[in-house]
């Protein structure tokens, strides 16, 4: 399910960029505002047009990595496997369905990383449309807010991006602004794993204390045919809801991006 929704949130950036900022209405001389994409294959007759085609092939590219760009790029894969820790530690089998947790895991990556979306559709979406800058520059701007995001998860422990300029036999960098992008995104991938399964560990916790206390006093009663697992379940589900465990839940992820 989140790739369908991925996909649809890449052909609404796909068609918002296709359509003219002021399309004519139906009816008037111009035609209307729906755009005409034709696919024939011929040759280019200027080097605008070789421009062109490239351009329109590395929207595709980007398009096509965008649900990779959505997941390793941003904060959806701490709180995907974060959720699926809970999940887990509750010893819930089907409630929540997978498809529903990376919902929420995609809508709170939405609004953890919506001021930077912002810094980039109005320092390079918006100028390239204007006409002021160029393709070039607008990667780089485009570029940029991620990188500080990324830099801003890895500032108190730098380590992984140490591991992978040690791999690359690169020199030491003066500031994470000489670091490679190349470099920086396989360091904060493995960071945010790291990261996610270190607040994974603190969720298992308390639920495997009311697992061993259950099954302490199971076996104390010589219930030993009934599983243990059974009796535990409510118990962890009314603690989960007591302490409102998806609220604080919630806002300790969020607490973490900032």
């Amino acid at each position: 399910m989140h790739r369908s929704v991925v996909f649809a949130v890449a052909v609404v950036i796909l068609f918002a960029l296709v359509v003219p900022a002021g399309a004519q209405t139906a009816g008037e001389e111009s035609g209307p505002g729906i755009p005409f994409i034709d696919f024939s294959v011929r040759e280019a007759e200027s080097d605008q047009e070789v421009a062109l085609s490239l351009q329109i092939l590395l929207l595709l590219a980007v398009l096509s990595l965008a649900p990779s760009i959505i997941i390793l790029l941003t904060s959806f894969l701490r709180i995907a496997i974060v959720l699926d820790f809970v999940k887990r530690a509750l010893s819930l089998q089907q409630v929540p369905p997978t498809q529903v947790l990376m919902g929420v895991a995609l809508f709170m990556t939405l609004f953890i990383m919506y001021p930077t979306i912002t810094q980039i559709y109005e320092e390079a979406f918006v100028p390239m449309a204007d006409g002021e800058i160029g393709l070039e520059e607008a990667f780089e701007n485009f570029e940029a807010p991620i990188r500080v995001f990324m830099y801003r998860q890895m500032q108190r422990n730098p380590n992984t991006i140490r591991l992978f300029m040690r791999l690359a036999d690169m020199p030491r960098p003066a500031n994470l602004g000489e670091v490679p992008t190349h470099v920086l995104v396989p360091a904060f991938i493995l960071h945010e794993m790291t990261v996610a399964f270190q607040i994974g560990i603190l969720l298992f916790v308390p639920f495997i204390i009311v697992d061993m206390v259950v099954a302490s006093t199971l076996m104390s009663m010589g219930m030993i045919m009934l599983p243990p697992i059974m009796i535990s379940l409510p118990f962890k589900l009314i603690l989960f809801v007591l302490v409102d465990g998806w609220g604080l839940l919630t806002q300790q992820l969020v607490a973490s991006f900032l």
